[in-house]
């Protein structure tokens, strides 16, 4: 079938949306050519996300456009629709923080991110690298500035006027002059020139040292610190005033490190790196970020340099600005240096990565060494949480060559009574080691019980009754619920806070305790709400059922209007409902 569906693909621009068995659309992509494109994941031999990307599919759709441009729009808009796990990876959930100067009679400097650009683009300042950077700037310009710091002018004047950060607008008539002239300085500043700012501070910090007013003094010499270390970043020889963006890339090891240079009045003032696995070609990978990169909050600059591999028509037809290629100047030596941060940044990435895994397999084989067994592949780990016997569960975590394997957790729901560590202990066991053996699924090398000498006899003798040979040791803790020492039937073994082994043990330790009490809060939570839930008139089990299936918990039902309540319950349920909860 699939095979067939491939040689009917038409030669024309479009997007392919491949599905996995249960039909589930798991990534998105565009070509110029389709048939050319999409045979290429099935007549060649791939490695990394390709290759995982192509084990899991067993169907595709298409659409055709009439251009390559209108093939990108339908990408981005399709990835956003479905969400597939093999795009996801270009998504970054940060959004640069910029300064807006707002347009009010009396402005006011604030902080915004998610911006609606249309209607704020003339007033706002950066991006800023991090909200931290925007913040100190944001505080140093009001105790400079006395510009309106209220949302909403009061009719008295407020502490903000009493300390000199204010020119009391809510009672006081202000010279227009004098605030155009605040204003006018403020925009300099934030526009890279900071002349007449320092000039300001030098001169008041000249009279607060004449009045021996040291502490301020040290407190406007520390303003010019900021300035001069934080501010003035670096300097990048282009004479125009333009705002602009630079990109550049590297790819190693099946991997496309991605640097963005954020270049406003001739001086990078941020930057921004990202490291995603390659499914398509460079080309591909790198004009799709840069395509879905202004979706998050960052104004789209009057011009944006990229690297040579990247379709610049394509890009500039799509935005609608400058986007090019330099091939030799000034605008060239950032792109290449762009390129070059890329690089070290992905180099670095591999160093970090390389020392985690032998750190990681280095603790799995002391541990091996340490316990006497042939080999350490699988580690599955227990904890139990309950709260004064109620809500009783358990949960598994499972490691794999030193790694979490995530999709092998499993979480119990404890019968046994209540305040019974023992019979918690001997029901998950029981549970999970009998499924092992009916299912015949993947025995551990390793179990490790959260609790001491009589946890681990529980775990022993669950074992025995199975007729199941599995190593199984205690995790002891210190009073303060760290990682003291592990425990056998006749052995204890204290293990190194400095060792590579301890940090291994505690990793895991903190994983099962914070994946069990995670669960442990959903059950809870749900409960409370249904026991909140037999106050209601017109709420019975039925209803009850629906409502905990519609929302998680208290907090989120409490958000809720009364039309989205009513689209469980009748209205005047609804109504009550929600009273009832405003009231909680």
């Amino acid at each position: 079938m699939l095979k067939e569906k491939l040689s009917l693909l038409p030669e024309v621009p479009g997007c392919y949306l491949m599905k996995n068995k249960d039909n589930v659309i798991i990534y998105v992509g565009k070509a110029k050519n389709l048939k050319r494109r999409v045979n290429s994941y099935f007549n060649r031999e791939h490695t990394g996300k390709t290759a995982k990307l192509v084990s899991e599919i067993v169907d595709f759709e298409y659409i055709t456009v009439n251009s390559e441009t209108e093939s990108l729009i339908l990408e981005i808009n399709l990835i956003k629709k479905y969400d597939p796990k093999y795009n996801i990876l270009l998504r970054d959930d940060k959004s640069y923080p910029y300064i807006e100067l707002t347009n009010d009679k009396v402005p006011r400097l604030l902080i915004v991110r998610n911006l609606n650009l249309k209607k704020k683009k003339d007033r706002l300042y950066g991006p800023y690298p991090n909200v931290t950077a925007a913040r100190t700037t944001v505080n140093m310009l009001n105790r400079i500035y006395p510009l309106r710091k209220c949302k909403n002018m009061g009719k008295k004047v407020c502490l903000y006027y009493h300390i000199g950060e204010c020119l009391g607008y809510c009672e006081k008539k202000v010279d227009p002059l004098e605030l155009n002239e605040m204003v006018s300085e403020i925009t300099k500043f934030l526009n890279g020139d900071d002349t007449y700012i320092v000039k300001k501070i030098k001169e008041e910090m000249t009279i607060e040292s004449e009045k021996m007013n040291y502490e301020k003094a040290k407190e406007l010499k520390d303003l010019l610190d900021y300035i001069n270390i934080t501010l003035t970043k670096q300097k990048v020889e282009i004479n125009d005033n333009i705002s602009k963006d630079v990109f550049g890339y590297y790819v190693s090891k099946g991997y496309l490190s991605i640097q963005v240079f954020f270049i406003r009045n001739g001086k990078i003032v941020g930057r921004h790196s990202k490291i995603i696995p390659m499914i398509d070609t460079e080309n591909d990978e790198l004009t799709r970020y840069i395509a879905t990169f202004y979706d998050k909050g960052v104004i789209i600059p009057k011009e944006i340099l990229v690297p040579n591999i990247v379709d610049t028509e394509l890009l500039s037809d799509y935005f609608k600005v400058n986007i090019s290629t330099p091939i030799r100047g000034v605008k060239h030596r950032i792109v290449l240096m762009a390129n070059e941060n890329a690089k070290t940044s992905l180099e670095e990435n591999f160093e970090l990565i390389k020392k985690d895994e032998r750190r990681t397999i280095n603790a799995n084989e002391s541990l091996r060494k340490l316990l006497g067994i042939p080999k350490l592949d699988r580690i599955e780990l227990f904890d139990n949480s309950n709260l004064f016997g109620n809500y009783n569960v358990s949960g598994m975590v499972v490691y794999v060559n030193g790694k979490e394997s995530k999709n092998d957790y499993r979480k119990y729901k404890i019968h046994v009574d209540k305040n019974d560590d023992y019979g918690t202990m001997r029901e998950v066991l029981y549970r999970r080691y009998f499924r092992v053996l009916s299912d015949n699924l993947v025995r551990p090398d390793l179990i490790i019980v959260d609790g001491a000498l009589g946890q681990l006899n529980i775990a022993l003798e669950v074992l025995d009754k199975l007729g199941l040979d599995i190593k199984v040791v205690g995790l002891k803790k210190d009073d303060k619920h760290n990682t003291k020492a592990l425990i056998t039937k006749d052995k204890e073994y204290e293990i190194d806070k400095n060792s590579d082994l301890f940090h291994y043990l505690e990793r895991m330790q903190d994983e099962v305790h914070n994946f069990t009490i995670n669960y442990h809060r959903q059950l809870r939570n749900k409960g409370s709400l249904s026991s909140l839930l037999d106050n209601i008139d017109g709420i019975g089990k039925k209803r009850k059922i629906e409502l905990l299936k519609k929302f998680k918990n208290i907090t989120e039902m409490k958000n809720k209007s009364i039309e989205e309540l009513e689209e469980v319950v009748p209205h005047k349920v609804a109504l009550e409902l929600y009273e009832f909860l405003k009231e909680r």
